[in-house]
């Protein structure tokens, strides 16, 4: 069951149907106790509805704050480790990669995300930068994993790659993150064989595509939930990004006008284009 948030209020999309949801306070309706069976009742008892039109879905956040865990796919931790070579943070790619504590920082807050179709920022200071496509958690105040949408971790390689501490410089800015288009709502992880594909259009032409799948996630969803939560507070929830498998090679860099789309089985697909 898909959970959407529009500009004419909240539906469920079901595998035959579209349904409004009466909460209409976002924040209240992700904090339900059983949303999952809070929801089913709802397309259960009440009447279908036609989908709400594309261009009136929003980014499913309103006061959340969106944080990331990175170096979580072999491929993002090889490519860290190139881009950071010369200024000799190679190996703390490495060893974060391979270590119990995972990286976590902190992304954006809400403002800072963009909505589905709603052009990403391409940074002034930045010559080298890529989107990250990322399976995110949708995780209540309890720290229960509710649900699942897709991300893209807008980065600047070249800035990161310079000094490791220039990392908050290089993820957060204006429009420096995207979510939706919608929460596939269950508590359980997506399959492993669950695909994630990245399309960058540039002129009508793909300029680059890639694919990984879940199973290269190299900590579980809950394990990346637990570290976030501990001795942390979320009063209503947050949204927390998983990490990229998907990374363009050196030479490419976002450039204005490409269309970035980003699809997760299960959950759809997210675009935005550049600024």
């Amino acid at each position: 069951m898909l959970l959407y948030r529009t500009s004419t209020g909240c539906f469920i999309q079901t595998a035959t149907s579209w349904h409004a949801v009466p909460e209409t306070n976002w924040d209240a309706l992700l904090e339900v106790v059983g949303l999952s069976a809070y929801l089913s009742q709802i397309a259960a008892t009440t009447p279908a509805v036609d989908a709400p039109a594309p261009e009136s879905i929003l980014a499913p956040i309103i006061s959340q704050e969106v944080w990331a865990a990175g170096v979580t796919y072999f491929r993002s931790r090889t490519a860290r480790m190139e881009e950071s070579k010369d200024a000799g943070g190679g190996s703390f790619y490495d060893r974060v990669y391979a270590a119990e504590r995972p990286e976590i920082f902190f992304k954006a807050t809400p403002q800072r995300v963009a909505h589905p179709r709603q052009a990403m920022h391409l940074r002034s200071d930045s010559k080298w930068m890529v989107p990250e496509p990322e399976l995110t958690l949708c995780i209540n105040s309890r720290g229960e994993i509710i649900g699942y949408t897709v991300g893209n971790d807008l980065s600047c390689r070249d800035i990161e790659g310079e000094n490791p501490l220039y990392l908050p410089q290089a993820k957060c800015f204006k429009l420096c993150a995207a979510l939706g288009p919608a929460i596939l709502i269950q508590s359980e992880a997506p399959a492993p064989a669950t695909r994630i594909h990245l399309q960058i259009d540039r002129a009508g032409v793909a300029a680059f595509e890639g694919e990984t799948t879940v199973s290269q996630l190299k900590r579980t969803p809950a394990e990346l939930a637990g570290f976030l939560f501990r001795d942390n507070t979320f009063p209503t929830g947050t949204f927390l990004m998983t990490g990229t498998g998907i990374v363009p090679g050196d030479e490419f860099t976002l450039q204005s006008g490409d269309i970035i789309n980003i699809t997760i089985d299960g959950i759809g697909t997210l675009m935005n284009p550049m600024a």
